[in-house]
C-alpha cells in the first residue's frame, strides 16, 4: 500500500497545543467497526461505556490494558562554548556498559550540520550541575535515520538529573516550548516504569477517579510497559509502506498481568488494549497460545491485513496523517471506515494529536 492512502486533511486548529482544561473531560467517539456507527460521547462516560453493549461477554466486563511507562524530561538544549550557536537533542537511551549513564544515543536537531568531536554544555538552571558532552559518531546504518548520534558526557545522566535539569520531549506539532503543565499533563497518572521519550498518550485521559470508577464498576485493569521511542513516532518516509523499517522498542509483559489477560481470552472476555503501545506490546507478546512473560523488544509493524490475536477494542486518540498508528487502527477497524470517522471528527471539531480528544473502537 501507498502512505498516500493515509492521508487526510487537517485544519491547523485543530492540532491541540495545550492539553484539556480537565483531565479526563475530553470528548470520546465510540466506533462500531462492524455496524460503521460511530457515537458521540465524552471520556468521562467510560465506566457506563464499558458495562454495556458491545464491551460486555457472558464472562463479565472488559479487562483494560495499560502502558505504565514514564516519560523521561529527555529533551536537552545545548550551547557551544566556541560560537554560543544552541543545539536541541532527544536522548533516546543510555548505551549499555562502562562508564555507566555517560553515554546515550540521540536525536540531533539538524545533525547533517554537527561535526563529530563537537562539545556542548547544557547549563543547570541553578548553576550547579551543568555537564558538557562530545558529539560522535552517528548510530544509523546507511539509509537509516541519520540525525541519531552518540553524546558522550563528562558525568552520569541519569533520570534525577534530567528530572532538574531536561525539558519535557513535546512532539514537533506543539509549537510552544513546555510549561510547568506539560510537567504533569504529558504523563499519565499511573506512570511508573522510567524510559519513554514521547507520552503513550491514550493514556493521558484517564484520572484516579476514573480508574476506581471503573474498577467499582467491575472493569478490571492490568498494567504492560512499552518505552516509547522512534519506533513509536519516527514518520514513514517512503511511499510503499512495505518498505518501512520500524525502530525496536522495549517492553515488558509481567507474569501476573500475562496471566490475567490469558484468563479472560480463555473466559471470552473482551480485551481493551489503551492505546497503540499496549496493542504493539500484546501482539508482540502471543506467542501462539500463550503471552511472553518478561522483558523482550519489538519492532512490529501492524497495517491493513494484520491478524489480531489479543486485542478485542481499542481506545486511543486521533493520529498524524500517514503515520505508522493510522496505519495501526487502520488494520484494527479498516482503512475506508478511519478516514471516514476522521473526516467526521474534523465536521466535529475534535482535537486531535497528543493532546487531542479520544476513540474507542470496538
Amino acid at each position: 500500500m501507498d502512505s498516500g492512502d493515509f492521508f487526510f486533511e487537517l485544519p491547523g486548529n485543530l492540532i491541540a497545543q495545550h492539553p484539556s482544561g480537565r483531565r479526563g473531560g475530553s470528548r470520546l467517539m465510540l466506533l462500531d467497526r462492524k455496524t460503521g456507527r460511530r457515537f458521540h460521547r465524552s471520556v468521562d462516560d467510560l465506566p457506563e461505556i464499558l458495562c454495556g453493549g458491545e464491551f460486555v461477554s457472558e464472562a463479565g466486563p472488559p479487562l483494560l490494558v495499560f502502558n505504565n511507562s514514564k516519560v523521561r524530561k529527555a529533551r536537552l538544549l545545548g550551547v557551544s562554548p566556541e560560537t554560543g550557536a544552541r543545539c536541541e537533542f532527544l536522548l533516546l537511551g543510555r548505551i549499555e556498559g562502562e562508564p555507566r549513564g555517560r553515554i546515550w544515543k540521540a536525536l540531533v536537531q539538524r545533525a547533517g550540520r554537527r561535526k563529530q568531536g563537537s562539545t556542548y554544555v547544557f547549563p543547570d538552571p541553578a548553576g550547579i550541575e551543568a555537564a558538557w558532552a562530545k558529539l560522535s559518531v552517528s548510530t544509523s546504518p546507511p539509509g537509516g535515520e541519520g540525525g541519531i548520534r552518540l553524546l558522550s558526557f563528562d558525568r552520569e545522566i541519569d533520570d534525577e538529573w534530567l528530572e532538574r535539569n531536561g525539558h519535557v520531549p513535546l512532539p514537533p506539532y506543539i509549537k510552544r516550548t513546555d510549561a510547568p503543565e506539560d510537567a504533569d499533563r504529558y504523563q499519565t497518572v499511573y506512570a511508573e516504569v522510567s524510559g519513554s521519550v514521547a507520552a503513550p498518550t491514550a493514556g493521558l485521559h484517564f484520572t484516579r477517579d476514573l480508574l476506581e470508577r471503573m474498577g467499582t464498576a467491575g472493569i478490571e485493569s492490568v498494567f504492560v510497559t512499552l518505552h516509547v521511542g522512534l519506533g513509536t513516532f519516527l514518520p514513514v518516509r517512503d511511499g510503499d509502506i512495505e518498505n518501512h523499517v520500524m525502530h525496536g522498542e522495549t517492553c515488558t509483559v509481567g507474569g501476573e498481568a500475562a496471566a490475567k489477560i490469558e484468563a479472560a481470552k480463555a473466559r471470552g472476555r473482551k480485551i481493551v488494549a489503551v492505546g497503540t503501545t499496549s496493542v504493539r506490546t500484546l501482539e508482540s507478546a502471543w506467542n501462539g497460545k500463550a503471552l511472553a512473560r518478561g522483558e523482550f523488544g519489538t519492532s512490529i509493524f501492524i497495517r491493513p491485513g494484520f491478524d489480531f490475536k489479543v486485542v478485542d477494542a481499542v481506545f486511543t486518540n486521533f493520529h498524524t496523517p500517514k503515520s505508522t498508528l493510522l496505519m495501526l487502527v487502520s488494520a484494527f477497524a479498516g482503512r475506508e471506515l478511519i478516514l471516514e470517522s476522521y473526516a467526521e471528527a474534523v465536521r466535529e471539531g475534535y482535537r486531535f494529536f497528543s493532546y487531542g480528544d479520544a476513540m474507542l473502537m470496538v
